[in-house]
């Protein structure tokens, strides 16, 4: 009888001596990714001077585009692996006041071609 309560005790005791964050590694998390995922062969497609239709097709609707602002689209990336870190990549692209592409910001820098013409 005194054994069983051993094989209780120890366990137990072990638990609260490492404190959650075993039991917590030993628990599966799912990876989540919300938003865009863009990825820098998309970016380099962007052309200086695209509509804002021609940047839709290229990297799809944007994650934001702030209420006043309709000229800044904001493309966000969010992964969280499991237990590590999460990771937030962004991409910003700007239009002029007549709805062309005139710049690209954030973790992805514009391609060489940027300002190369459209056609």
């Amino acid at each position: 009888m005194r054994l069983n309560k051993w094989l209780v005790a120890v366990p137990l005791s072990l638990t609260l001596l490492t404190g959650c964050s075993l039991l917590e590694k030993l628990v599966y998390r799912i990876d989540i990714n919300q938003g865009n995922y863009v990825e820098q062969e998309a970016v380099d497609k962007l052309r200086f001077g695209m509509t804002k239709e021609q940047v839709r097709f290229v990297m799809g609707s944007p994650m934001l585009i702030e209420n006043g602002y309709p000229d800044t689209w904001y493309y966000i990336y969010h992964h969280t692996k499991g237990h590590e870190d999460s990771i937030q990549r962004n991409l910003v692209v700007n239009f002029n006041s007549s709805g062309t592409l005139v710049d690209v910001t954030g973790d992805f820098p514009a391609g060489d071609a940027f300002f190369e013409s459209l056609n």
